[in-house]
């Protein structure tokens, strides 16, 4: 008979050093994490509003993925009642008609796993099935993999084929019930995991070491922090660091990488011979700099200026017909039209209800921006949108492709033909706005970011909530999306001031 996972003692303390998967993986990453993890958790940044909405849509597909295997038992023991998850889980082992468990808890080693599905295969084989949320195989998702059949071969199972199974972003649902066999796919990572598996036991001894030191680990931060995700000590690891820190220079890892081993520490320090590109020359200089080409650049807008931006949201498990997973999904928009005397005129658009807000959402703008004018986006994210619109709406296509070739991009004059040192790198509005326009940032919005904003319109539109509580949402959303768009009227106006007045 196989060792099955017995229950704890409920009196038993769960130990200090008690690893889980997650740990494991962080521990990966880095073992200063995996100690701040376990013995300083106070330390972590909470996780980000978006951050907690990605968390949320992996749980959904996961629930979801359930559905494919008929005959599966759900362990409902939650993560505070770990004794009993052990036990409701050796009794699913050893029932024969249970045919997939969801959940299932089992310890080895000191080490907990909750698998998302483990499916029998005969009386003693089981398949070890990890869902995830995302369109394709990550080297962390062969970790993951590898460590749970550690844990469940070290607790009495056989493990015959270790499978990932994640969304396929290609699938088109067309309505109705959802095509889970179409949806998800399923990949055979046997060979890729047991190739890592070797190295799992080695990797545990070293973390248990690092876990019984009195303090941390001393690991400096660089680029390891962010891969395969930022760690929630990062900002922690940094707070002695010099805001001229060469990290935050813009433009990727490896140059940072570089210049540490170089002793550079400081942006301001580096050497002469090193290549940079224009905008870290730009940061590096740390002065404002106006190109010659900016005034003609501003001068090539068409009155009336439209000042366009789209709200999206971007669901996991498609909600309207002729979607994939993953694909944007405008509800909102916001235009700010500024006429050649000066005049501002504002038109918004927002689907309030759970309805495919596209076709509407696409007749509406079309009479906003009407045939004539330029329209001032901020990044090619517009484009796109209105791309996908045409193609979703074959008879509003030709209108929509004529929006397309009047847009006038200010973020990309900016990038080429401005720069300011409270910039620090980042060209994103967040950061331009407070930057130019200090009295016009976003700290005083409700929303502040694209990512709330997606979160807030879902829970509007899906959730039960009462009408006060939707008529709040839809004000922040409203404000939030004029925002967007009013700051582009400012930040064309800052940068005619900054090239010496009018520039018609």
């Amino acid at each position: 008979m196989p060792n099955i996972p017995q229950s704890e003692p409920s009196s038993k303390p769960v130990p200090v050093r008690r690893l889980s998967k997650s740990r494991f993986l962080a521990g990966l990453q880095c073992h200063k994490r995996l100690y701040l993890e376990i013995h300083s958790p106070e330390l972590a940044t909470p996780p980000t509003p978006d951050r907690r909405a990605i968390m949320d849509m992996g749980t959904d597909v996961g629930v979801l993925a359930r559905e494919f295997f008929p005959g599966g038992v759900l362990v409902e023991e939650t993560h505070r009642q770990i004794p009993a998850a052990l036990s409701r889980t050796a009794e699913l082992v050893l029932d024969p008609t249970v045919q997939a468990i969801f959940e299932g808890a089992f310890v080895w080693q000191d080490i907990l796993v909750r698998v998302d599905v483990i499916e029998r295969l005969d009386a003693t084989r089981w398949r070890l099935i990890e869902v995830k949320a995302t369109s394709k195989v990550k080297a962390t998702h062969l970790y993951d993999l590898a460590i749970q059949s550690a844990v469940l071969e070290g607790a009495g199972l056989l493990v015959d084929g270790c499978y990932l199974m994640h969304l396929n972003t290609q699938y088109v649902f067309l309505g109705g019930a959802l095509n889970l066999e179409e949806m998800f796919a399923l990949d055979n990572m046997t060979d890729e995991v047991q190739a890592r598996r070797e190295r799992v036991q080695p990797q545990l001894e070293e973390m248990w070491e690092v876990l019984q030191q009195p303090v941390a680990p001393v690991i400096e931060p660089d680029g390891h922090c962010q891969q395969p995700y930022e760690c929630p000590f990062w900002a922690h690891c940094i707070k002695e660091k010099s805001p001229r820190w060469v990290f935050h220079l813009p433009g990727g890892a490896k140059l940072q990488n570089m210049l540490i081993q170089e002793g550079v520490e400081t942006i301001d320090d580096i050497p002469a011979h090193i290549q940079l590109s224009d905008i870290q020359q730009h940061v590096k200089a740390n002065v404002e700099w106006i190109s010659p080409l900016l005034r003609a650049r501003l001068q090539s807008v068409r009155y009336p200026v439209h000042h366009l931006d789209f709200e999206t949201f971007m669901p996991a498990i498609p909600v309207f017909a002729h979607t994939r997973p993953y694909r944007p999904i405008p509800f909102q928009w916001s235009n700010h039209i500024e006429y050649e005397d000066g005049t501002i005129v504002h038109h918004h658009y927002l689907c309030v209800d759970g309805r495919d807000p596209r076709e509407e959402l696409a007749h509406r703008l079309l009479l906003s921006l009407g045939e004539t004018g330029s329209v001032c986006v901020y990044s090619e994210y517009e484009r796109f949108l209105l791309f996908a619109l045409g193609d979703f709406l074959p008879h509003l296509k030709p209108a929509l492709s004529k929006v397309v070739r009047r847009l006038w991009d200010l973020l990309s004059v900016i990038q080429q033909h401005y720069y300011h040192p409270d910039f620090q790198g980042s060209f994103s509005i967040k950061t331009v706005l407070p930057a130019l326009v200090p009295k016009l940032a976003y700290d005083d919005l409700t929303i502040q970011n694209g990512a709330v904003a997606a979160v807030m319109y879902q829970k509007m539109v899906f959730s039960e909530t009462d009408l006060m509580e939707r008529a709040h949402t839809a004000q922040a959303l409203e404000e939030y999306c004029g925002r967007d768009t009013w700051a582009m009227v400012e930040l064309r106006r800052v940068l005619i001031g900054r090239v010496g007045g009018s520039v018609l």
